[in-house]
């Protein structure tokens, strides 16, 4: 049996959230998203067999290859960044959570445009500064949210950020709150926005408390990657 104990850690995985639901006081509903990525596809059967219904992959065709191997009717998240050759294979996918740039914007809506579909995606907000992560800087959210309401072939649903690793208390709390506010601006703007996909395996407590609806998690479920 592959990943011996996952259920357990599951349970204790939500269990913590309902904890840090309850100290948020944001009243919101949870849902985990296993990352299996470099796991292989077993790892996505021995999530659904633990109860975990959702799941993330980074990359593309890693994803592709694991849905052809899996017969579970998992919920497939693309999680790390899309390239614009690659927007066909949104298809596939229930949500995107890296929809980073303008471009990549424009590119799904003439994917949308061909197929006569909406495609589900959060706006990735790089609200922690760092020059090494992708997304929209906090300020141009709300102006960013005006132009896309004007591409029909996007449903964008929230926002997604990342914090930085290792980072203290203070660092992760304003990180998160960042996020909320640029969720503000997506609903200000009149999208049906309700996400925020923030907090991975160390400080989804944290993000939960912060009014996080999806966490990314992967090493605290599966263990550590090679």
């Amino acid at each position: 049996m592959p990943f011996p104990g996952l259920a357990d850690r599951v349970a204790g995985v939500r269990d913590a959230i309902e904890r840090a639901r309850a100290r948020g006081g944001h009243g919101q509903s949870v849902e985990i998203v296993a990352v299996t990525k470099t796991f292989g596809s077993e790892a996505v059967r021995a999530a659904w067999d633990a109860g975990v219904r959702h799941v993330g992959e980074n990359k593309v065709q890693e994803a592709l290859t694991k849905m052809e191997q899996v017969s579970v009717p998992v919920v497939w998240h693309l999680i790390g960044h899309l390239q614009r050759n690659k927007v066909k294979h949104l298809d596939r996918f229930a949500l995107l959570h890296a929809l980073d740039s303008s471009r990549l914007a424009d590119a799904i809506a003439a994917r949308a445009a061909e197929t006569g579909r909406r495609y589900p995606v959060l706006v990735q907000v790089n609200a922690s500064g760092e020059t090494s992560k992708g997304g929209y800087a906090p300020g141009e959210v709300a102006e960013e949210a005006r132009r896309l309401r004007a591409l029909d072939g996007l449903e964008v649903r929230g926002v997604m950020t990342m914090a930085p690793f290792d980072a203290d208390d203070a660092v992760l709390r304003a990180t998160f709150r960042g996020c909320r506010e640029a969720l503000a601006r997506l609903q200000d703007a009149g999208h049906p926005a309700t996400e925020l996909s923030m907090g991975m395996s160390g400080d989804y407590e944290v993000a939960v408390e912060e009014g996080a609806t999806l966490v990314r998690l992967g090493t605290i479920l599966f263990g550590a990657r090679d």
